[in-house]
């Protein structure tokens, strides 16, 4: 049964609460990285930064993202804890975001830098802000509010702040509600064109053979197109095609070229886009049918051609009016959208280079992870008789789905085997693997570009041999997931943390303990976390140490440097520390290093777990044939 609005708000508050106890964490850092995390899962964003900081002259600010394109993104919090669900105003929105916009104004016109702490994350931003102004496209300021929005309220108008474009989006609890009630999980791009363009686009019905779907081919205006993208950016394409392709930024070349020299033949050279949708609305005109609105558009393939479109025209100043780009759009409803739209952009990307990983949400590696997390019982923890699950969702809201349709003693028992804590996602999983087996830059680019190189990775290995990802693997992934939570709680309450860069010392921290552990060929004994499901003091206490030094080096980066979360983005910043690697090896306790394995000890029970997992490939396939009827082997033995 669906939640109201107030019971909504009281379980955001309760889950906020246990996650900054459990992590060690502020409650206005919580709230902000909590709803940052759903607009960048969802391409509202890609990324965030925590950056606290407030002035008695009217100015604030809570969080930002520089993306690759010239957007930037600032945060700002209507947040006190409160513990009954109030209304928000909109003299309070408007005041809310006349201090963000007069800290924007200061870093430009102010040299507000100047007056700041030069090891503060605010001091790093205002910096940047000020060195890059002349690059800065568009500022999109974004209010996170723990309370409900006046319905008074309409959509903002877009302004200029500082001359530059700025838009307004404000998150209030009924709307994060409303995101995470709804069927995807996401909020739905509806576009009403006669509205926004003063026309619909004309199409053609190319569904006249079948009734189980509507499908439309479509002539797009190129100006139609680059206008969205500008709007709504990476919201126009489907997850899996918005991480993977990472199309923000990127450029075509070939496609820029026909844009600026040969704009008459891009149709005939342009592959076009695919495209999908719950409904559509259409009208019919002298020239024929036109569709007039779209209900949650995502283009599944051609995302590329859509930046590329963009980008062309603000980059080069091209003139797109003579253009045009064929769309194929399905129309797909709600119940079969979850399964038939990953399924078109898989096979639509199948010739596409970036997406050779193949590493959509019914990838076989996810499905096998959501089996082990389904049936592995965790051993209970120290002081406790129950045993728990860790839950991996594959896709996105599984956990809230699994709960939908059960009583509330069903509710409180799946709860109870599976702790919303021991609750993570392939972008966590992409985390928690990344900074041990890969690059610990990767996790400080932000969760997408962390996952895409994740994705690349695995899709590699899988391909090579999938039985790698077994029951160890899995095992392996929960005990790094506890030793990653634990060091952001225990960075967090340390007396030399002053509130920024976490997330940067976090990654770095714990990729130093893998650098130091690997130089002496062994390895952190995963297994004994697994069964312990906590870590022990000794490894807490390495924590600690090594995270203070890791946090003196990363603040102290060289001349010229200014902003330190786009340091730790670097290679050079890594390599600084390697370096460090002895020196830093050398404060740790020796009882660290006595409870070390060999890593060919880890080995070895990799090995007999790759070796079951090969017998159960085994099982699993024959399981396949034996299901397949009697019918469709009559129909083969035909053929033959």
């Amino acid at each position: 049964m669906e939640q109201t609005k107030e019971e909504f708000f009281h379980t955001f508050r309760q889950e906020l609460l246990s996650n900054a106890e459990a992590n060690g964490s502020f409650f206005l850092s919580e709230f902000m990285e909590k709803i940052a995390n759903e607009l960048v899962e969802t391409g509202f964003s890609d990324g965030f930064e925590l950056c606290h900081y407030r002035a008695q002259r009217g100015m604030r600010i809570d969080g930002y993202w520089f993306d690759d394109e010239g957007n930037l993104d600032l945060f700002i919090a209507d947040f006190d804890s409160r513990v009954e669900l109030a209304s928000l105003s909109k003299t309070e929105v408007a005041v809310l975001f006349k201090r963000l916009t007069n800290f924007f104004e200061a870093c430009i016109n102010k040299g507000l830098a100047q007056n700041l702490e030069i090891t503060s994350p605010e001091y790093g931003l205002a910096r940047q802000i000020a060195d890059r102004i002349s690059t800065i496209y568009k500022v999109n300021l974004f209010l996170f509010s723990e309370r409900s929005l006046s319905d008074k309220i309409q959509e903002l108008p877009d302004t200029l702040v500082a001359g530059i474009p700025t838009t307004h989006h404000i998150w209030d609890i009924s709307r994060i509600h409303r995101q995470q009630s709804s069927k995807n999980h996401k909020e739905a791009l509806n576009l009403d064109f006669e509205q926004m363009f003063g026309k619909g686009i004309a199409s053609l019905p190319a569904h006249l053979t079948t009734h189980s779907y509507q499908s439309y081919l479509m002539v797009m205006p190129a100006e139609v197109l680059a206008k969205l993208y500008d709007k709504y950016g990476a919201r126009l394409l489907e997850q899996n095609v918005r991480t993977f392709l990472q199309a923000r930024g990127s450029v075509n070349k070939g496609i820029r070229e026909t844009i600026l020299k040969e704009p008459y033949m891009f149709f005939a050279y342009n592959n076009g886009i695919t495209a999908t949708a719950q409904s559509i609305e259409t009208s019919v005109t002298d020239t024929g049918l036109v569709i007039t609105k779209i209900i949650d558009l995502q283009i599944v393939n051609g995302g590329q051609t859509t930046a590329s479109l963009f980008h062309t025209k603000k980059r080069d100043k091209a003139d797109l009016s003579q253009i045009f780009v064929q769309m194929k759009l399905s129309v797909i409803d709600g119940q079969q959208s979850d399964l038939v739209v990953p399924k078109i952009s898989e096979y639509a990307n199948t010739q596409n280079k970036v997406n050779a990983a193949d590493f959509f949400s019914n990838h076989p590696f996810h499905v096998r992870m959501e089996g082990f997390s389904r049936r592995l019982w965790a051993p209970a923890k120290s002081g406790s008789q129950r045993e728990t699950r860790w839950f991996y969702e594959r896709t996105r809201g599984q956990y809230a789905d699994e709960q939908s349709n059960l009583s509330l003693a069903e509710q409180r028992r799946f709860k109870a085997e599976h702790p919303k804590p021991q609750m993570f996602t392939k972008t966590d999983l992409a985390k928690y693997e990344n900074v041990w087996d890969d690059h610990p830059k990767w996790v400080n680019l932000g969760s997408q570009k962390n996952f895409k190189q994740y994705a690349e990775r695995i899709g590699r290995e899988w391909e090579k041999s999938s039985d790698s990802f077994n029951e160890f693997y899995f095992k392996r992934a929960v005990a790094r997931a506890i030793i990653f939570r634990n060091t952001e709680r225990i960075v967090s309450t340390q007396s030399w943390y002053n509130g920024g860069y976490r997330a940067n010392i976090v990654a770095y921290t714990l990729a130093m303990i893998g650098e130091i552990t690997n130089r002496r060929k062994e390895s952190i004994d995963y297994s004994k976390i697994w069964n312990e499901q906590e870590i022990d003091s000794t490894l807490e206490n390495v924590i600690i140490t090594i995270s203070e030094m890791v946090n003196d080096i990363i603040t102290k980066p060289p001349h010229g440097i200014s902003n330190i979360s786009e340091w730790c983005k670097r290679e050079a910043c890594w390599k600084q520390l390697v370096d460090s690697t002895e020196p830093i090896a050398n404060k740790i306790s020796s009882d660290f290093f006595n409870q070390l394995i060999a890593t060919e000890s880890n080995l070895a029970e990799e090995k007999s777990a790759k070796l079951t997992q090969k017998i159960d490939n085994g099982i699993e396939a024959q399981k396949k044939v034996v299901e397949i009827p009697v019918a469709e082997w009559d129909e083969l033995y035909k053929k033959l």
